[in-house]
């Protein structure tokens, strides 16, 4: 559901913009506006998706408008004057429509601010999500680990032993395992003893006291009495 505003200074105009929305099924109209400033109002008080807006208005023409956002919603430029068309382009409007408006062309304009609105999202989505990998210095240089091919992470003195699933390969840097619990995600590893963290998902069995990974057995310190609650969950 997009949330949008429509403002255009002409009584008859607005109403019709106004009538167009409610036929979309996927816009949520919050207000209707008579001219820029009673937008601006709009937007400060609700959570606004997709702006239509005509250009030509007294006071602050919607152009002006527009470019006085900082934080800039859709823009659907909803006009009678051709010549703007470029001018508002640069905006980078999700579209330009010339009064009358056909069904059709407003219904085109509108998927094209749900698609684009889908987008951003999985964009956004895509930048905050953990990261799958992390690199460590090893001999001198920076090796590359993804966090699905850990199966657990031990420690050994100024050094840990990081082994790997489905691998003869041990990764040995020069480390802690405080250290190497900072670059690991929460919700895939877990710390079962002072010098042990393993992958949750390497996990096989549990004990009461112990878990398993394959044939291999780590004792759960008594300093994390929630790690078998913890893996459970």
């Amino acid at each position: 559901m997009l949330n949008c505003i429509a403002v255009d200074d002409e009584a008859l105009a607005l109403s019709l913009l106004a009538d167009n929305i409610s036929k979309v099924p996927y816009l949520n109209l919050v207000a209707t506006c008579r001219n820029a400033f009673e937008a601006i109002r709009a937007l400060q008080e609700n959570e606004v998706d997709l702006i239509f807006i005509d250009i030509r208005m007294p006071g602050l023409t919607g152009m002006q408008l527009i470019e006085s956002l900082s934080k800039r919603p859709m823009v659907i430029f909803v006009t009678a004057y051709r010549e703007f068309a470029v001018e508002g382009f640069t905006l980078e409007v999700v579209d330009y429509l010339l009064k009358p408006v056909p069904m059709e062309r407003f219904l085109k304009a509108c998927d094209r601010a749900l698609q684009l609105d889908q987008l951003n999202k999985e964009t956004k989505k895509a930048l905050v999500e953990e990261p799958d990998f992390f690199f460590i210095n090893v001999d001198y240089s920076l090796v590359k680990i993804h966090y699905r091919d850990i199966a657990y992470i031990q420690g050994l003195k100024d050094y840990v032993k990081i082994k790997l699933i489905n691998s003869d390969k041990t990764i040995v840097p020069r480390s802690t395992v405080s250290g190497i619990e900072k670059l690991l995600p929460p919700s895939k590893f877990i710390r079962i003893h002072k010098s042990v963290i393993v992958s949750k998902a390497a996990v096989t069995a549990i004990r009461k006291n112990s878990v398993f990974i394959g044939d291999i057995e780590f004792s759960i310190g008594d300093t994390y009495p929630d790690v078998i609650n913890k893996l459970i969950n």
